[in-house]
């Protein structure tokens, strides 16, 4: 009932349209006789606002391909040509006889008469038809973004719980690693752990954190992964950021730092390193990660994406329209860098 409502609501405005076209024509052509010529556009309009509803909503609709339906299609074709047309000068002659319509013209027979107002109504149905095309083409255009949205919405949260997990898991391992060896530092592990719980759990849930709350987290995520190595292990973070507040979706960088961990200096013996180089200004934003690992000549060129960076590609593709992913990989070294436009955020 409220569809119909709604669909009956645009047709009493077309007709309100359709009724100032009609009065601006008179206005020009027939100024003496606008008065009476309003309240016989009035008398017309809502015979053919009935019939021009009638055809649109459920005739055409009704005329699909089926055999049945075709069939029928010519016998609906010919009742609506009759009520446009016989029909619409029997509704002009019952408005004269209940005297609520001006007789401005004498018609000498039926035909001529048809013949006179088919056109006034053929008019109604170009009219109608062209706006209705055009309205639900628009609403269909704007429920096809709107699901287009939402599936994007639904698909990057889908991303996300497939991240935080893969994030916790690792962490949880780590830990493991040091309960099981009865390290001191555990304890401050589960810490530093809860820490980036409680950052994932409560600043995740938007869709914007700032800067200097992502680089925050990183810092303790990479306080917790160096409890697991000695002093062996090099990590140099370098930052050259015009604003802190600077707004980024939350653990969009987390990815590749955890890919320099898990797939990097957690496989090198010797010299592990992770260099890391964070720039940003109000446009564009570049995050470069490059780690070691271990030599194997076979790798050099080839580079296998596990599911951290696969995912943050697909996440890139549905929050930007503007940015660059790329890794590289070499004999003993890993590296990626992300550039981000960051006025092109969908």
């Amino acid at each position: 009932m409220k569809i119909l409502r709604e669909r009956v609501k645009i047709y009493l405005w077309l007709s309100v349209a359709y009724l100032v076209l009609m009065l601006f024509i008179d206005l020009i052509k027939n100024q003496d006789t606008f008065w009476e010529r309003r309240v016989n556009h009035v008398w017309l309009i809502s015979y053919l606002i009935v019939f021009n509803f009638i055809l649109f909503e459920y005739t055409l609709p009704f005329i699909k391909l089926t055999w049945k339906r075709i069939l029928l299609a010519p016998l609906l074709i010919w009742i609506h040509l009759m009520m446009y047309s016989f029909g619409f000068y029997a509704w002009r002659h019952i408005g004269i006889q209940l005297h609520i319509y001006f007789e401005l013209k004498t018609i000498p027979s039926i035909l001529k008469g048809v013949a006179y107002y088919v056109p006034y109504s053929f008019s109604s149905i170009l009219f109608f038809g062209i706006l209705i095309h055009d309205y639900d083409y628009r609403k269909l255009k704007q429920a096809a973004l709107q699901l287009r949205i939402e599936k994007q919405e639904a698909e990057l949260n889908y991303l996300k719980a497939q991240i935080n997990p893969h994030f916790l898991f690792n962490t949880l391992n780590n830990i493991y690693a040091l309960a099981k060896d009865k390290s001191d530092l555990t304890a401050e592990s589960i810490m530093r752990l809860s820490k980036i719980l409680r950052y994932m759990l409560y600043e995740t849930k938007g869709d914007f954190t700032t800067l200097e709350q992502e680089i925050k987290i990183i810092h303790d995520y990479i306080a917790l992964e160096k409890l697991r190595y000695d002093a062996s292990l090099c990590i140099d973070f370098q930052q050259n950021i015009e604003n802190q507040q600077q707004r980024i979706p939350p653990l969009l960088l987390m990815s590749l730092i955890e890919n320099a961990f898990k797939h990097g200096v957690s496989e090198t013996r010797a010299q592990p390193f992770i260099n890391i180089f964070l720039s940003a200004d109000a446009k564009t934003l570049v995050f470069t990660v490059k780690n070691s690992m271990e030599k194997s000549p076979d790798t050099e060129g080839g580079i296998t994406e596990g599911i951290g960076l696969s995912n943050l590609r697909r996440q890139l593709g549905l929050l930007y329209t503007d940015y660059e992913l790329i890794a590289q990989q070499g004999v003993s070294e890993f590296s990626t860098q992300l550039k981000i436009n960051l006025k092109s955020h969908v």
